[in-house]
C-alpha cells in the first residue's frame, strides 16, 4: 500500500480540517498518482472534497466509525477492514486525513510526499519520515516554485 501527502517543513498537513495552502502542481501530481487506483480516505477528509463526494476515476474506500453508506464508495469501519478492501485492487493509496494516515501507516511501504517549504500553524501532522529509522528517501525531485512557494516531490520507502 502507498500513501500520498503534502507536508509543510514541520510535517504539518492541515488546520481545522483543511489544507492551509494548495499548490496547483501538487494537485496535478495527486491526480496523476491516484488515477485508476483505490484511495482510502477518512469521512471528514471526504467532506472537504468538492461537493463532499468520492473522487472520480478512483475506487474510493471511506474509513469511518460511523454507520453510514457513501454513494460511489465502499465503507470500512477499521484500519484492518480498509486494508482488506484495498488489497482487492492492484494499487491503493492512503490519502488522509491525519488519523487515517496514522491508522494505516503500518500497511504503507511507499509514501509520495510533497514537501512545502513553509510552516503555517497546523493542528494535524503526518509522521516525520526523516526521523523514522525504518524509512528512507528513495527519490528526491528538485526544488520548484509556485507563486513564491518552494516545494519538491519526494518518494520514501520503508526499509525494515
Amino acid at each position: 500500500m502507498e500513501a500520498i501527502v503534502a507536508v509543510f517543513s514541520d510535517w504539518g498537513i492541515g488546520s481545522e480540517g483543511t489544507q492551509q495552502l494548495v499548490l496547483k502542481a501538487d494537485r496535478a501530481h495527486f491526480r496523476e498518482l491516484t488515477a485508476g487506483a483505490a484511495v482510502i480516505v477518512g469521512r471528514r477528509t471526504l467532506a472537504d472534497f468538492p461537493g463532499g463526494r468520492p473522487l472520480k476515476g478512483r475506487h474510493n474506500i471511506v474509513l469511518t466509525r460511523q454507520d453510514l453508506s457513501v454513494e460511489g464508495a465502499e465503507v470500512a469501519h477499521s484500519a484492518e477492514e480498509a486494508a482488506a478492501l484495498a488489497a482487492k485492487y492492484p494499487r491503493a493509496l492512503v490519502i488522509g486525513g491525519a488519523s487515517v494516515y496514522r491508522q494505516l501507516l503500518p500497511w504503507v511501504d511507499l509514501a509520495h510526499v510533497t514537501q512545502i517549504d513553509l510552516a503555517p500553524s497546523s493542528d494535524s501532522f503526518f509522521e516525520n519520515l526523516d526521523a523514522a529509522p525504518d524509512w528512507r528517501v528513495r527519490e528526491a525531485g528538485p526544488w520548484q516554485e509556485e507563486n513564491g512557494v518552494r516545494y519538491r516531490f519526494l518518494t520514501y520507502e520503508r526499509i525494515s
